[in-house]
């Protein structure tokens, strides 16, 4: 039987990674969408802010195949542009060049043009093309996977039901309600969850002017891949699957707040180096898009709102040139906003039409609230008690008048933990320590002003009458029962027995390493 034919070299293969479609390796200067001068001045440029490289390193730095790289050299030479300073190993690809006098006049006219030194460009088209073959509308959460994703949050079954269309749905999402409920958190959530990989271009040629879209902070860059899974020898150029001028990031999650402004969302224009910045919504195509405390901006929510509009119905955006040339992207990410501000007062019906999924992010019940608690403590190594509930829900909210919220056990074990070091004890669910924690974090103001339900609230306006409570956590604790061992309470004793969870209740070590609840609090 005949064996199969061989392929010739890896770039006969079709381009994979991982069993799905990668950006091909170029084979030809028309594969890369250059031309032989934009390709050439590059060179130039690198030469000239780096200094002298070698064949293997100018690939490295402009992430084109050596090949393509040498015919371009070649040239240079001939146009006495560059010299031969030595050789590091065989082969021209260990070559030293170096730019003569006549390389770097030559040189410092493409510095002029832009200065521009990096992976060379991709062309426009085929970085729409990739967007819309790694699009995120192909990405999907099955309802167990959102169950493991929220699996560290407190969430109600009803609220899971909701979230999980809208995850799917890689459109828009509008999450409001009060401060401290965890809508931040959620977001976040949910741009882990979808996980996975994509392809995202270094930079970006559009009309002769260079727009780079890779962003270390919101790209989180992976291991390049080559065929034989290892690192050549040096002299050897190693063999890669894909067109390295893409990088290959995690699925970026870009995370803006009350700083956005509207100027950020279109391109940034650097005078000096003549180089385009691309804006968030482009480096998060792919991805997710968190617009986090809207209404908070610095700009006029209806401002904002309107500069969506297109985009959310189109799923494309127009971006424009210093020059006053305008050019599509695609606009491909989940994009959600998240508020504590009442949504009526901030769009009106035609936006939020177009915002798909509006879901409503609740306080959380008392039954809720105790959960979180619990986890809370189990995470400090603190013994839980139900009677520590009752006694802040008595002594707190319901005396203040105070909404509960979500992030609020995570901060009053934190401040309970701050004070019983500060009173060199151990941190445990006793009223002292309550005390100390819930009157540092909770605000009373004696002068009668503050908001109801946003933990700024007014006391008796008669500062110096006490309040009376209706029952201390003492006489709470003494009644009832613990959830670990320790002798009840002596029957007839005139004072009332403290209980002492931390000395007899054991927290296991994995109970211990249990990630946080829906806490997280929002500015």
């Amino acid at each position: 039987m005949n064996a199969p034919a061989r392929p010739r070299s890896s770039l006969n293969r079709r381009p994979q990674f991982g069993g799905r479609p990668v950006p091909a390796v170029p084979e030809t200067l028309e594969d890369t969408g250059l031309s032989a001068e934009a390709l050439t001045d590059l060179i130039l440029k690198t030469l000239y802010v780096q200094g002298a490289r070698t064949g293997q390193q100018l690939t490295d730095s402009i992430r084109i195949p050596f090949g393509l790289i040498d015919d371009r050299l070649l040239e240079m030479q001939q146009r006495q542009f560059l010299e031969v300073r030595g050789a590091k190993w065989h082969g021209r690809g260990g070559y030293t060049f170096d730019l003569t006098g006549k390389g770097r006049e030559r040189a410092r006219e493409a510095m002029d043009s832009n200065q521009y030194v990096g992976p060379a460009p991709v062309h426009l088209a085929k970085y729409r093309e990739w967007v819309e073959t790694q699009s995120i509308k192909g990405v999907s959460v099955s309802r167990e996977g959102i169950e493991v994703g929220f699996s560290h949050l407190v969430l109600d079954q009803k609220f899971l039901e909701q979230l999980g269309p809208a995850i799917n749905s890689a459109k828009s999402m509008f999450l409001y309600g009060d401060s401290g409920n965890g809508k931040t958190n959620l977001a976040e959530s949910i741009a882990r969850m979808m996980g996975g990989d994509l392809f995202v271009p270094h930079a970006v040629e559009v009309d002769g002017h260079v727009m780079v879209v890779y962003d270390p902070v919101h790209h989180r860059a992976l291991p390049d891949g080559r065929v034989n899974g290892k690192v050549q020898e040096d002299w050897l150029e190693p063999v890669h699957v894909y067109d390295r001028r893409f990088a290959r990031v995690q699925r970026p999650v870009v995370f803006t707040g009350g700083e956005l402004t509207l100027d950020q969302l279109d391109l940034q224009y650097d005078s000096h180096s003549k180089v385009y910045q691309a804006p968030f919504q482009v480096k998060a195509n792919g991805g997710v898009l968190i617009i986090d405390d809207f209404g908070r901006q610095r700009v006029r929510p209806r401002d904002l709102l309107n500069r969506w509009i297109v985009p959310l119905e189109k799923r494309m955006d127009y971006l424009t040139l210093h020059t006053g040339h305008k050019f599509p992207v695609p606009f491909d990410s989940l994009l959600i906003f998240a508020t504590n501000l009442d949504p009526l007062d901030l769009v009106d019906e035609a936006f939020l039409r177009r915002i798909h999924y509006k879901i409503f992010v609740p306080s959380p019940t008392k039954e809720d609230y105790s959960k979180i608690f619990r986890r809370v403590c189990v995470s400090r190594q603190i013994a839980y008690r139900n009677e520590a509930i009752d006694w802040i829900y008595q002594n707190f909210y319901g005396r203040l008048g105070i909404q509960p919220r979500s992030c609020h056990p995570r901060d009053v074990v934190d401040h309970l933990c701050d004070f019983a070091r500060f009173v060199d004890a151990e941190p445990v669910l006793t009223e002292e320590l309550l005390q100390g924690a819930c009157a540092s974090y909770f605000l009373d103001m004696p002068d009668g002003g503050g908001e109801v339900g946003a933990g700024v609230v007014a006391a008796d306006s008669n500062a110096d009458e006490q309040v009376e409570v209706v029952e201390d956590l003492t006489s709470a604790l003494s009644r009832a029962p613990a959830d670990g061992p320790g002798p009840p309470a002596e029957p007839g004793s005139a004072e009332p027995r403290l209980a002492q969870p931390a000395e007899t209740a054991e927290v296991p070590r994995e109970a211990a390493e249990m990630p946080m609840s829906r806490e997280a609090a929002e500015s």
